[in-house]
């Protein structure tokens, strides 16, 4: 008994002829953009001023949809060129200088144990200024005992 094998599981699956989902959904998303500036423009003004904008608009969709370079889609390699062209491309290595790496999500965990620590903090000293405020009360209170003490005393005394 033979069984059919998938050869190219990487490959994505094709809905309508050689079309994948994604790039269905790019040149739908790309011809509503070239519609809508025909429809905004193509009424007043003369083919000079809209069919530049909708040929780029047009050749980026048909790009992003078709075109690969050195294996890459074209979404991947512009972002791979802007990662190029805008972080360093020397890396000088310092022993000790620097904090190790911390990822986003760590980042995110740390500065919320750290938010929780300041909540905590807050609500000690909270605390220690209703202590300190109920032993002044206290004080006072003690005070007046005493002052009424005395006055009893004085009372007493003279009677």
């Amino acid at each position: 008994m033979q069984f059919k094998v998938p050869q190219d599981v990487q490959r994505a699956d094709t809905i309508i002829g050689p079309l994948t989902w994604k790039q269905l959904i790019i040149l739908a998303a790309g011809g509503g953009i070239c519609y809508a500036i025909y429809v905004s423009l193509a009424k007043t003004y003369h083919v000079e001023t809209w069919l530049p904008p909708i040929v780029v608009v047009g050749g980026l969709t048909a790009a992003l949809a078709f075109l690969k370079i050195h294996d890459l889609t074209f979404e991947r390699f512009l972002l791979c060129f802007l990662e190029y062209h805008l972080l360093p491309r020397k890396r000088i290595w310092k022993k000790g200088q620097a904090e190790p790496f911390v990822s986003f999500l760590q980042r995110k965990a740390e500065d919320e144990k750290l938010k929780k620590a300041q909540a905590v903090k807050k609500e000690e000293k909270s605390q220690k200024s209703i202590k300190e405020i109920s032993k002044v009360l206290d004080s006072y209170s003690n005070e007046l005992a005493q002052k009424k003490e005395n006055l009893e005393k004085i009372i007493n005394h003279k009677a």
